[in-house]
């Protein structure tokens, strides 16, 4: 009896070691995965940060001299004064659009060398200690692609009035490659570029119009 309850002892500790690595190796990967995610939540936040940043910078650079509306927008009119048509200068408008979608590709390459400073907490998985600890170091590498766009838009500002104004539209496409994994997000910059009060009926096919066509992208360079 004894010589027949020693395998079963042997077999008994094997079925127990195996569950308890099976647990141990469910621990670990549930937290590579929580890690990862918080670390991905904490460097997509960084990086949002430097996105803003170096948009707004790009904008301020391209835009250092005042636009005016008539410097973009042309309105024709009448003999009565009213309003025939209403153009935009490609030329002005394609090249402020390139400039900011350049300015904004370049500085965010800068910015973006020094990597991101993440908290000691986010390496544990739990999104409330994701704040607390030193500053650890990581490195990324931001793959990134603007692409810019004017956008018109008219809103009634009074009888036979309406108000035209004329956005700047930056998307930024950014793909974050880390350690942990790769994240992926888009922020979009919208700014007051100028507008006018307009005096007269303006026809329906000028407001549905996109007086600007499409826009400017620029994607990073090949290898």
């Amino acid at each position: 009896m004894k010589y027949r309850s020693r395998p079963r002892k042997k077999v008994k500790r094997i079925i127990i070691f195996l569950i308890a690595l099976a647990l141990l190796i469910l621990l670990v990967v549930l937290f590579h995965a929580n890690a990862t995610r918080v670390l991905k939540s904490v460097a997509e936040a960084d990086m949002r940060s430097i996105t803003t940043v170096a948009v707004n910078d790009a904008i301020y650079y391209t835009l250092s001299d005042e636009v005016r509306y008539e410097d973009l927008i042309t309105v024709r009119r009448g003999q009565n004064g009213e309003i025939l048509a209403i153009t935009s200068d490609a030329l002005k408008i394609n090249r402020i659009a390139r400039d900011a979608a350049y300015m904004s590709q370049q500085n965010l390459q800068t910015m973006s060398e020094g990597g991101v400073e993440v908290p000691l907490g986010a390496f544990f998985g739990v999104e409330a200690w994701a704040g607390f600890g030193p500053k650890i170091h990581m490195k990324i590498i931001p793959i990134s692609n603007v692409s810019c766009r004017f956008v018109s838009k008219f809103e009634e500002a009074g009888i036979n009035q309406t108000k035209h104004s004329v956005y700047l539209e930056i998307v930024a496409d950014i793909s974050i490659i880390m350690p942990s994994g790769t994240s992926n997000f888009a922020s979009l910059t919208e700014v007051l570029i100028c507008e006018s009060v307009l005096v007269g009926k303006i026809p329906e096919t000028f407001l549905q119009a996109d007086l600007f066509g499409g826009g400017y992208s620029l994607s990073p360079p090949a290898g």
